[in-house]
């Protein structure tokens, strides 16, 4: 798996946009524009655990937002599977952020997180504006991620200074 220290692998993929819209996104736009990557992998639409995180980040979505960061939520799934679940579950209709496409499965390959069953393993990675990966988490299938923690760890990342064990943002750094 793709760690801390890493370049996060170039790639350019369909997803169903914020305006369930078709359109691509890039490894570059986020560099473009200055701003840190959130992308957050989980394995398959459909299911049980997955809407609970997409609702949650879709809740927090203007909070990455303030901290200069872009967020993707991935998964192996088509573009047209995505937005069928878009369009067919009340809670995921207003979703604020892209839903990526690796139906190829190179991207998650070179990530080093697809599973033997050819889906995607739970697993979120924070990447700096250079493209070099600053914080990743993995769940296992059953267990749902902590959104709260996620925005925690993009502070502390993009924080200047040491963040020692337990460090909450406003709190002083070592």
């Amino acid at each position: 798996m793709k760690s801390v220290g890493d370049k996060f692998p170039k790639f350019n993929k369909p997803a169903v946009l914020a305006n369930n819209q078709i359109g691509d996104i890039s490894s570059n736009d986020h560099k473009e524009g200055g701003k840190w990557m959130v992308m957050f992998w989980y394995p398959k639409d459909f299911t049980f655990i997955c809407p609970t995180e997409i609702v949650e980040f879709n809740n927090n979505h203007s909070k990455f937002t303030a901290l200069n960061a872009e967020l993707y939520g991935a998964s192996t799934d088509t573009e047209e599977v995505h937005l069928a679940w878009r369009n067919n579950d009340p809670k995921l209709a207003g979703l604020t952020f892209p839903l990526i496409s690796d139906t190829s499965k190179c991207l998650s390959k070179k990530l080093g997180i697809l599973q033997p069953g050819a889906v995607a393993y739970r697993v979120t990675f924070i990447v700096d504006p250079e493209g070099i990966i600053q914080w990743v988490n993995a769940n296992n299938d059953g267990t749902g991620r902590n959104v709260a923690e996620v925005l925690r760890a993009l502070e502390a990342t993009q924080n200047p200074g040491l963040t020692g064990c337990n460090w909450e943002p406003g709190q002083a750094t070592l």
